[in-house]
């Protein structure tokens, strides 16, 4: 089994460690210049702020619903990834940790089996949250591609799944394929997804 691990809007996650009053409160932070929008809360998101969006587009909206703006900080955003990484590391094992960006790490679980593997990805997600303040979203499927499906599903209905969906059975992986539509699946660029849409 494959795992990925993804940090939930970290940017805005990491800003939020030193600002425990804005948990409840939309938050967004900027691009290098101020000039775009490159991580937003599940907040931010439902009042109708954009991803990658101009801030001067969405400062009305912004201002009418007190969200919290900041300017981005990679020092320290690449501080608390690194500590995210090293926790996977003593977790599961140095070589069984692919970093994928600043926020992911694909992990390899080959080694354990049926519910061990929804007991593993539960334990590393409370672990990464306890030990470093960030939360984060675990996917767990038969191959990468799989893992990132189920991982989208974990952020999607985070309530429900608790942040952690594994695809074990034929039944789990058909069902969580039917929810995922094909431009949304890692790997399938938009030329591609819209030949598979023509084709039915």
């Amino acid at each position: 089994m494959k795992a990925i691990v993804d940090c939930n809007s970290f940017y805005c996650s990491c800003e939020r460690l030193f600002r425990p009053d804005l948990e409840q409160q939309p938050v967004v932070v900027l691009s290098n210049n101020d000039g775009c929008i490159i991580s937003r809360t599940d907040e931010a998101k439902k009042i109708g702020v954009g991803m990658a969006a101009p801030y001067y587009q969405n400062k009305a909206l912004i201002e009418e619903n007190n969200v919290a703006v900041f300017s981005s900080n990679y020092h320290l955003y690449g501080d608390l990834s690194m500590r995210v990484m090293d926790t996977l590391r003593y977790l599961v094992g140095p070589a069984q940790v692919e970093v994928y960006s600043v926020d992911e790490a694909f992990l390899d679980l080959d080694a354990m089996a049926g519910n061990g593997v929804v007991l593993a990805c539960r334990h590393i997600k409370e672990t990464v949250e306890q030990w470093t303040g960030i939360k984060v979203s675990v996917g767990a499927g038969p191959s990468k591609v799989l893992s990132k499906v189920a991982n989208r599903l974990a952020k999607k209905e985070k309530i429900k799944t608790q942040g952690v969906v594994v695809l074990q059975s034929l039944s789990d992986i058909e069902k969580a394929l039917e929810q995922t539509a094909v431009e949304d699946i890692w790997g399938v660029g938009r030329q591609y997804a819209l030949k598979l849409h023509h084709r039915g």
